[in-house]
């Protein structure tokens, strides 16, 4: 029997018009996201009320939209004066991230169609390989204003945004000369799951505090025209070459990106240039 009113649900009814599980809500009850109106203190029986069905089905939203539930409980937390410009943001931070999402889903989309295509005409699925173009070149030293991390796989994507937009907002404070385009560089002499050391650089011409000198010299030098994910195949490629033709690594490799991200179309459009610190065995 109900303890307080027509107006209150069982966990049961309230769980089958949001169509969210018993287990989810009491799930949901402990980290606070959404907690029963009331709870009865002899049964220990839950209650919803009706007033709670369109929070409920708030949250059920905010999940569609892959929210995750900490960023749920951030936002139906908000304070009624600010939580409209706050969702705001929030949904269109959201949008942009699913955007991208289908852009290389579509990517991947045309990339399945032509290996089909491919393996249909006897055309080896790895032979893209072989269109990956290297060619040396001299670079010039450089003084960089650089953040270096530690970085799981995982950080990658958010760490990129966040220590970049650090470096930026630096040179924009202490009205720094920008000479040259936002790099990443790998001194980790091997890949490891946990961490690798990962600097975010940008070449700025004043030698204030957080630059250093970078080098200059000899790379093997490859261009991809694609999306990030495709840069491990220009790895490979450079890799191979390097050994093919009698050369060896001397520093760490990076990266130069020469377009950015968010502000291209589509995949294609993201050019980044690999290059490889060589010289002559």
């Amino acid at each position: 029997m109900k303890t307080g009113g027509d107006d209150l649900l069982s966990i049961g009814e309230f769980s089958k018009i949001c169509e969210v599980s018993t287990k989810t809500l009491r799930y949901y009850d402990e980290i606070g996201l959404i907690k029963p109106d009331e709870i009865n203190p002899e049964s220990g029986y839950r209650y919803y009320s009706i007033g709670q069905l369109k929070k409920m089905i708030f949250i059920n939203r905010l999940k569609s939209y892959n929210f995750s539930l900490q960023e749920i409980k951030a936002i139906v937390e908000l304070e009624k004066d600010e939580s409209e410009e706050k969702l705001y943001s929030a949904l269109n931070r959201k949008r942009m991230e699913i955007q991208e999402k289908l852009s290389v889903f579509e990517y991947t989309l045309k990339q399945i169609s032509n290996d089909i295509l491919n393996l249909d005409k006897g055309i080896p699925i790895m032979s893209y390989l072989d269109s990956i173009e290297v060619q040396l070149v001299e670079t010039q030293p450089q003084n960089i204003l650089y953040i270096r991390h530690m970085m799981s796989r995982d950080e990658y994507a958010e760490g990129y945004g966040n220590y970049f937009s650090n470096l930026y907002e630096k040179i924009a404070t202490e009205k720094l000369t920008l000479i040259g385009k936002p790099m990443t560089i790998y001194h980790s002499p091997e890949y490891n799951p946990v961490g690798n050391d990962t600097e975010f650089a940008i070449p700025i011409e004043e030698p204030v505090k957080g630059t250093r000198d970078f080098h200059g010299g000899l790379c093997a030098k490859s261009v991809l025209k694609g999306p990030y994910s495709e840069l491990t195949s220009v790895f490979a490629k450079l890799s191979e070459w390097v050994e093919n033709e009698g050369y060896e690594l001397v520093k760490s490799p990076y990266e130069k990106y020469l377009t950015n991200p968010y502000q291209a179309s589509i995949p294609e459009d993201i050019v980044t240039e690999v290059y490889f610190p060589v010289k002559k065995k």
